[in-house]
């Protein structure tokens, strides 16, 4: 079957391959960040000091804290309104002080 420039169409099964090949390679790159952080992890024979585990602690705390107040803001930003698109309000003919219209 022609495609509408004259070129014939692209089969499923190229789309197919390509979804296979794609998983393929990202699952090869996962596999070599593994051995990676496996052989770096023992390596070495060096220990970390108290105070390293502490920065350690301390850092991932902090990066959860700042995680979940940035979406704790963007679910109330959400729920408030705060990203509705911006609707103009434009004002009334007549002003409600002195019940007489404005002059145009």
């Amino acid at each position: 079957m022609n495609g509408t420039d004259g070129q014939p169409a692209p089969s499923a099964s190229h789309g197919n391959l390509a979804r296979w090949l794609l998983i393929a390679v990202l699952c090869a790159m996962l596999a070599a960040a593994g051995v990676l952080g496996y052989l770096g992890w023992t390596s070495t024979d060096t220990s970390v000091p108290a105070s390293g585990y502490v920065a350690l602690v301390l850092g991932v705390v902090f990066s959860l804290v700042v995680g979940v107040g940035l979406m704790a803001l963007v679910f109330y930003s959400s729920r408030k309104g705060y990203d509705e698109p911006v609707v103009l309000i434009e004002e009334p003919d007549s002003d409600p002080d002195d019940g007489q219209d404005r002059p145009r």
